[in-house]
């Protein structure tokens, strides 16, 4: 999911999480999965979270992108199939799953479910979004979730025409979808195939900017968004689960500054703060994980930093190798991070990593001076132009930003200019090449290595903002795609990374974790495998 550790950093994700298809169904939802209480005296409590979350980039399924977004999606919407707190898909919407055996087709039947204007949810409903995702007119960052359907990747890029796309509406309970190969994790990927309302997307071009005009599924609704202030989310009571869920409301605050959401949680005014959709001081991680009061959980999340190749120095892949080797990782993970982030010597995080041991050696100083040597004489200049480094605002982002500033002056001599703006200009200045280095990070949507490896894929694309592109790295990714062989899949995506940290376009700095703290009366929130967070099972002891 895009950027969310760019994201997050105000976020600080996957263990094994390949959803084997078959001709069973998925697991029903059920309650007793997230432990949610049922007794009376539970249910006459007071029933408002109050929690920490920076500004949602949009609350429109099928242009989210990003780790924020997407709770607030996750939230609003309800999909085909969604995760339980083990992050295995579960039926949701769908009542039934069938998968042929090939598994390539699957057939979902829908469950009588209502949007929360009392529309009736359609199969319908679903492939108009889908199809409207993929849509080249939408120019929408989530396309690529879509491409393990038959020529969905070919319809974005307009070499296909939409009825060849594998999306049949057989009637309005029934959804058939073709894959072009079996693909064992698309399950998980469907948890993010959300539904729209046809009829109010084609209505309203801002559907979904205002709690009077925005309609959804899920098991919570739009009540107010303040920008840059508040967002409430109350209960859906035309939600088809709704007697599973036990909280009212959800009370979003949007305080930028990590101390004083610490503050406001030590003093009994927020019942989380944290990950995965705030952070915490990161001077308070030790202390906290000393005292016992840290949550913290592996994410399939790598924090890398990118480098417009497209800009000189820059665009040298030794002088990009040269500041990417000059980089102590475990300084970083260990002395800023302090919450379990592992190294990391390659583009993949380490739950997903086909070679964990990575390219390149960490902090190899001597390695760094002489491919800066080597890359300033290849660009014929004896000193290099004024390097800057731009980071979204937040307290582990700039701790780390000075780090990396006080290494590359130690290693290779250089001053390092640091910038740092809100997440959204931080998006708008790297998608129209405007920076040198920066920052970014990546939530697998599923915990795969191609799922890290595509983003790098298409040059122009919302998710490769390095500008960079080679078609031997692209060719071994659509290998893989399509190889049924594990053995020469992996080969396939090794190589393919190999080219990546060859040439450098990125580097990871290490594999995330989430970390937060949660009130003791707080039950039932899932942060899953991947790292995402689910309101739905939530509630708060009496």
């Amino acid at each position: 999911m895009k950027r969310s550790v760019a994201i997050m950093s105000v976020l600080v994700l996957l263990t094994g999480l390949f959803a084997g298809c078959s001709n069973n169904t998925a697991s029903p939802s059920h309650p007793s999965q997230s432990g949610s209480p049922q007794t009376e005296q539970t249910q006459a409590a007071p029933q408002v979270l109050r929690i920490n979350a920076a500004e949602p980039e949009t609350l429109d399924s099928g242009m989210s992108n990003d780790v924020i977004s997407g709770a607030f999606i996750r939230s609003l919407y309800d999909s085909l199939v969604r995760l339980d707190k083990d992050g295995k898909p579960v039926n949701s919407v769908a009542s039934d799953l069938k998968v042929s055996d090939d598994k390539r087709v699957y057939t979902f039947t829908l469950r009588d479910t209502k949007w929360s204007n009392g529309d009736p949810v359609t199969a319908n409903d679903f492939a108009f979004a889908w199809m409207r995702v993929l849509d080249p007119k939408t120019a929408s960052g989530s396309a690529y979730k879509y491409y393990p359907i038959k020529n969905a990747r070919a319809f974005f890029q307009g070499k296909a025409a939409a009825q060849d796309v594998g999306i049949k509406v057989v009637d309005d309970k029934t959804l058939e979808v073709t894959l072009e190969n079996p693909t064992p994790y698309f399950l998980t990927l469907a948890t993010f195939y959300y539904p729209v309302n046809q009829k109010v997307v084609e209505g309203n071009g801002d559907w979904a900017k205002k709690p009077e005009t925005i309609v959804t599924n899920g098991p919570f609704k739009l009540a107010n968004w303040e920008h840059k202030n508040k967002i409430e989310l109350v209960k859906n009571d035309q939600y088809w689960e709704k007697d599973v869920v036990k909280l009212d409301k959800i009370n979003f605050s949007m305080i930028e500054d990590t101390n004083t959401e610490l503050e406001m949680f030590n003093n009994g005014d927020l019942d989380w703060a944290g990950g995965p959709i705030s952070a915490l001081p990161a001077d308070a991680i030790g202390p906290l994980k000393d005292e016992g009061k840290l949550e913290a959980m592996a994410r399939a999340t790598n924090y890398y930093l990118l480098f417009q190749t497209e800009k000189p120095p820059f665009t040298n892949a030794k002088i990009r190798k040269a500041f990417s080797y000059a980089i102590n990782r475990k300084d970083i993970a260990d002395n800023i991070g302090q919450a379990g982030q592992t190294p990391l010597m390659g583009f993949v995080p380490l739950s997903a990593s086909l070679k964990s041991d990575g390219y390149f050696k960490d902090n190899d100083t001597e390695t760094a001076k002489q491919l800066l040597a080597e890359g300033m004489k290849e660009l014929g200049i004896s000193q290099l132009p004024e390097i800057t480094y731009l980071y979204n605002t937040s307290d582990l982002n700039k701790k780390i930003a000075e780090a990396l500033q006080a290494q590359w002056k130690k290693v290779l001599g250089v001053d390092v200019k640091l910038t740092n703006k809100e997440l959204k200009v931080m998006f708008d200045d790297q998608e129209h090449g405007k920076y040198m280095i920066s920052r970014s990070g990546w939530t697998g949507d599923y915990n795969d290595s191609v799922n890290f490896l595509e983003l790098l894929m298409e040059k122009n694309s919302s998710n490769n903002s390095t500008l960079w592109h080679n078609e031997k790295y692209v060719d071994l990714v659509q290998k893989a795609y399509a190889e049924p062989d594990e053995s020469k899949r992996n080969q396939f995506l090794v190589e393919a990374e190999s080219i990546l940290m060859d040439e450098m376009p990125v580097t990871g700095i290490y594999s995330s974790v989430n970390s937060w703290v949660q009130s003791d009366k707080l039950k039932g929130i899932t942060v899953d495998p991947l790292g995402y967070i689910d309101f739905k099972w939530g509630y708060l002891e009496p």
